[in-house]
């Protein structure tokens, strides 16, 4: 009953608040879910704007509102509007949003992978470091490699997010067509990188820059000295590419 009153309530506010204008679809799909929210009928919301943006995808007002509704207690479906936030910033050039959303997207569940964000903004911001296919098939040396793949398929945000998830032990080696880079991994964290004669935070950011070769993960036993200190992957990788984007400015 009430949930009746309340969408008649808010069809009734959405065509009176003015005689001569028009309140699309959006707008009234916003002011219905501002009346469950003050009745407290979340579940309603949540359900009223996800209709709407059925009809509406790329609306970013229903998309931002809905991942405020959300919040940690309905934290999958908000960390699924924040990657779709994301990828309409992007398109946008609004990196600084894209970059905000991605990271509350790994907050809020850190099972998402949001490789495939990280690289369309790196793609956007710097077109310079797009991965260039080879032609030929990557080859190996018969070594004993727990991950092994050509950049040109498989970016290294991608590998970082795997070995991330596995919470491994060990160093990815990247060669790249013009450099060769090193990151070092204790337990999934990045802790140490090496590259272009850096090492730590500036080696990290040369290990970014490179964009196309093959990359391989080798185990180890025993951790490794930290000299990378970042509250995750993800923020090291977002603060990287930010730095990467400056320095090109």
């Amino acid at each position: 009953m009430l949930n009746s009153r309340l969408v008649g309530i808010g069809k009734q506010m959405a065509t009176t608040d003015s005689p001569t204008e028009h309140v699309s679809d959006v707008e009234a799909a916003l002011l219905d879910a501002e009346l469950f929210v003050k009745y407290h009928a979340t579940e309603r919301a949540i359900k009223c704007l996800l209709e709407a943006i059925e009809r509406n995808g790329r609306s970013l007002q229903l998309r931002e509102r809905l991942r405020e509704i959300c919040g940690p207690k309905y934290h999958e479906e908000a960390a699924r509007q924040c990657l779709a936030l994301a990828r309409l910033y992007i398109e946008r050039e609004d990196f600084d949003t894209a970059y905000d959303r991605l990271l509350e997207a790994k907050q809020l569940d850190e099972r998402i992978n949001i490789a495939g964000g990280l690289e369309a903004i790196r793609r956007a911001r710097r077109p310079d470091l797009k991965p260039q296919q080879t032609g030929a098939e990557a080859n190996f040396e018969r070594k004993h490699f727990t991950l092994a793949g050509d950049l040109s398929a498989i970016s290294v945000f991608d590998t970082i997010q795997v070995i991330e998830n596995a919470k491994l032990t060990g160093m990815l080696t990247i060669n790249g067509t013009s450099n060769e880079g090193y990151v070092m991994f204790n337990d999934g964290r990045i802790v140490d990188a090496e590259c272009g004669g850096e090492t730590a935070d500036a080696g990290f950011q040369n290990v970014v820059e490179i964009a196309s070769g093959t990359f391989e993960f080798q185990r180890a036993s025993d951790p490794f000295p930290v000299r990378i200190q970042a509250l995750s992957n993800t923020n090291l990788l977002l603060d990287t590419l930010r730095l990467l984007d400056e320095r090109k400015q």
